[in-house]
């Protein structure tokens, strides 16, 4: 086997998906993309717009769509929402005054028919603050006890620190890979 071989053998293997990270401004977004990137995450300024970042993980390739979270920014969501494999929500779980606002703008991103059946992984951000609400009590306030029809993660993280975003990613990878095996 010769060497162009070989390379085209591996390109063939080499998956790529195409994820999409929402919420509302000041979650984490772009911290927790930069993290995952290996970016320096010292001096982060709000998304105007968006960002895209292609990151390598257990062998696969995901490029990554980090949408401006303001509230003159969301009706815009939509225009990104063809061929997404994943959805990333990102939440300020010590935000609590806009616990009701968040759970608003997942309910509209899981009534959206272009998202139907994508995989959910919600990053429960800002862990390291001791006034961050556990998963168990984030999930109850998002309303999402019952999700049917649908696969959604929780992971607590700190994309000020890393902490979560690696796991949280992986189990996504898992849910993705598997969907795809199945045909679904």
């Amino acid at each position: 086997m010769g060497l162009l071989t070989l390379l085209r053998a591996l390109k063939q293997n080499d998956q790529e998906y195409r994820v999409l990270m929402l919420g509302l401004d000041n979650s984490g977004k772009t911290t927790a993309l930069k993290q995952l990137a290996g970016e320096d995450v010292a001096h982060i300024t709000p998304t105007q717009g968006f960002n895209i970042k292609s990151v390598q993980t257990e062998g696969f390739k995901l490029n990554v769509w980090d949408i401006g979270g303001q509230k003159s920014i969301r009706p815009y969501w939509k225009n990104y929402y063809d061929a997404t494999d994943g959805l990333i929500y990102m939440i300020d779980s010590a935000d609590r005054n806009r616990a009701e606002e968040t759970a608003e703008e997942l309910a509209i991103l899981l009534d959206e028919e272009k998202l139907d059946g994508v995989t959910v992984l919600l990053f429960a951000n800002k862990q390291d603050l001791i006034t961050a609400m556990p998963p168990e009590e984030l999930m109850s306030a998002l309303k999402l006890t019952s999700q049917r029809g649908r696969k959604i993660i929780m992971q607590p993280c700190s994309a000020k620190t890393g902490d979560g975003l690696q796991e949280g990613l992986k189990q996504l990878l898992d849910v993705i890979n598997a969907a795809k095996a199945s045909g679904k």
